[in-house]
């Protein structure tokens, strides 16, 4: 990636899955037409279960009562989404050597393993699967998408996340996965803003950036409302 680009890395708090779906159409679509710059939304979800586009129903388990389930556009099977766990949706453009999908898997995997690095915790990959793990436990998650080299989707850290809400699934598709998060391996001192700075940090020199900036929520709602028509999308 060009070293002369900015990364703007915004914190959104916690959002329905649908109305941050809505934001990442929207800052694509400006992305693709040069009317926004790369961005990392780091955000929390309200309880929720996602299924990539070619997931199979079969690896949800158990249907939760009030949790609703979500097909999107993204790759990998099933996850879970809920309060304290760090969800990062990077609308960014590949370019050059960047636009290789499996470079960019691991780029979003290192940014991980710095993030938790920096924690005190040391994370790796398993051959041969996408996310990140602690041991024998998954603690991240990525499922991502791409539209004409442009990113979204993204990738999901568990920080303080209730474990218990993965028991309703079989977590990536992964028979025998079981899941765990920053608050088990040691940190529970650790919050999901604090832990986001983190993510953003790493994020950016992951991937080269020679420098990020801080951007204001409202102003990617305002970009979105403009995009709908002033309709009100955050919940």
């Amino acid at each position: 990636m060009d070293a002369g680009k900015t990364l703007g890395a915004a914190w959104m708090g916690v959002v329905d899955y649908a109305a941050a779906l809505e934001l990442q159409n929207a800052l694509v679509a400006a992305r693709m037409r040069n009317a926004a710059g790369d961005t990392l939304l780091l955000l929390e979800h309200p309880h929720v279960y996602t299924l990539g586009r070619g997931a199979d129903e079969r690896f949800i388990t158990r249907r939760t009562p009030g949790i609703p389930i979500h097909r999107v556009s993204r790759g990998g099977q099933v996850t879970y989404h809920g309060p304290g766990q760090l969800v990062g949706y990077p609308i960014v453009r590949l370019e050059g050597s960047e636009r290789d999908v499996l470079r960019y898997l691991r780029k979003l995997e290192a940014a991980i393993m710095a993030t938790l690095g920096r924690l005190g915790i040391e994370a790796a990959r398993r051959a041969g699967m996408t996310g990140v793990w602690v041991g024998p436990r998954k603690i991240a998650s990525i499922g991502v998408g791409i539209r004409r080299w442009t990113t979204l989707h993204g990738f999901a850290l568990n920080v303080a996340t209730e474990l218990a809400y993965f028991d309703a699934i079989v977590p990536c598709g992964i028979e025998g996965c079981r899941m765990t998060s920053i608050a088990r391996e040691g940190r529970p001192d650790a919050t999901v803003r604090g832990v986001a700075n983190l993510a953003a940090d790493a994020f950016a020199r992951e991937f080269g950036y020679s420098s990020s900036e801080i951007v204001a929520a409202d102003r990617l709602w305002n970009l979105l409302e403009s995009a709908s028509g002033g309709c009100e999308a955050r919940k």
